[in-house]
C-alpha cells in the first residue's frame, strides 16, 4: 500500500493546467506543421501558418494559446494499492484548477446550466476516475473548449449498420459541424459500451497523440478510412476549403449489448492541449 497526500495531486493539477493553457501538444504541433506543408489551398495554408505563429507567440509570451481556455476535464487512473490521504480528491482537483486559472489569467467559463451564473473560478472540473492495478496515479488534464464540444454527437446505431454505419456517423458529424469547431479538428470516437460509457470512450480517445492508431487493426482501419473521407469533404482549415479538415481520428472501443451499437463522436478543435503525468 502506498500513501499519497492529495496536496501532491492538487499541485500537479495546478502545473498541468497552467502549462496546458499556453501550449499545444507536441503531436498536435507536428500534425499542424505537416498539414501546412501539404495544404494546396491558398487561404487554408495561410490560416494554418497563422495558427502555428499564434502557438509560437503563446509559448514565448506565456499567453493563452486560445481565448477559450476550456472546461477542465481530468481523468485519473488510480492504482488499487494507493491510499489517498488528506482532503477529498475532488476538492484537491478543484483547488488546483482554481489556482491555475486565477494565476494564469485564464478565462473562467463554468456556469450553472439553468441560471447561467458563472462560478468565477472555472470549477468544478469534470473528474473521471478509474481503478487500475499498481500503486501509482496516472493523471490526464484536458482543457476542453466548447466551440468544438458543441459539435459532438452520440448515435445509437443498429448493429446491422456495422462498420459502414460507424464511419458514416463520424464523417457526418464533421460534415454537419463545418467550420464551427475551428478545423482542422481532432476527432475522438467511442465505439460500443452503453449510452454513457460510449461518450467517455470518445473523450478518452482525445488524449491519445494526434496521428496514433488503435492497437486493433480493424479499429485502426476505421480511423484511417474516416480520416480519408473527412479530408475529402474539402472544408479545410477554418472553413477556407482545403485538403486538411481533420488532423486525426482516434477510436476507443468497449464490448456492448447484442441489440446495440453506440457510437459517440467528440470533436476537438485544432487547439489540442493535453497534459499527462504520473504520481
Amino acid at each position: 500500500m502506498r500513501k499519497i497526500d492529495v496536496k501532491i495531486i492538487e499541485d500537479k493539477i495546478y502545473e498541468m493546467a497552467s502549462h496546458a493553457g499556453l501550449n499545444l501538444t507536441p503531436s498536435c504541433l507536428a500534425a499542424l506543421k505537416n498539414a501546412e506543408k501539404s495544404e494546396s489551398g491558398g487561404a487554408a495554408k495561410f490560416a494554418l501558418s497563422t495558427i502555428l505563429e499564434n502557438a509560437d507567440i503563446a509559448r514565448e509570451k506565456l499567453m493563452p494559446v486560445c481565448q477559450d481556455t476550456g472546461m477542465a476535464v481530468v481523468i485519473m487512473e488510480i492504482g488499487q494499492q494507493v491510499y489517498l490521504d488528506g482532503k477529498p480528491l475532488r476538492e484537491a482537483v478543484n483547488d488546483g484548477v482554481r489556482r491555475a486559472y486565477r494565476d494564469g489569467y485564464f478565462r473562467k467559463s463554468v456556469c450553472d446550466p439553468i441560471t447561467r451564473q458563472n462560478t468565477a473560478d472555472n470549477t468544478p472540473a469534470v473528474l473521471h476516475t478509474e481503478i487500475v492495478e499498481g500503486d501509482k496515479i496516472n493523471i490526464t488534464f484536458l482543457p476542453k473548449g466548447f466551440g468544438s464540444e458543441n459539435m459532438s454527437k452520440l448515435y445509437m446505431l443498429k448493429p446491422a449498420q456495422g462498420v459502414e454505419g460507424i464511419i458514416s456517423a463520424i464523417v457526418d458529424t464533421v460534415k454537419t459541424a463545418g467550420s464551427r469547431p475551428c478545423p482542422p479538428v481532432y476527432v475522438g470516437v467511442g465505439i460500443g459500451g452503453s449510452f454513457d460509457t460510449c461518450a467517455f470512450l470518445a473523450k478518452k480517445a482525445l488524449y491519445r497523440d494526434v496521428g496514433s492508431h488503435n492497437g486493433r487493426e480493424d479499429i485502426a482501419e476505421i480511423e484511417r478510412e474516416a480520416l480519408r473521407r473527412i479530408n475529402a469533404l474539402g472544408i479545410g482549415c477554418q472553413g477556407f476549403h482545403g485538403d486538411v479538415t481533420a488532423l486525426g481520428v482516434s477510436c476507443e472501443w468497449a464490448h456492448t449489448h447484442i441489440a446495440g451499437l453506440p457510437v459517440a463522436v467528440n470533436i476537438q478543435c485544432h487547439c489540442v492541449r493535453c497534459e499527462k503525468e504520473t504520481v
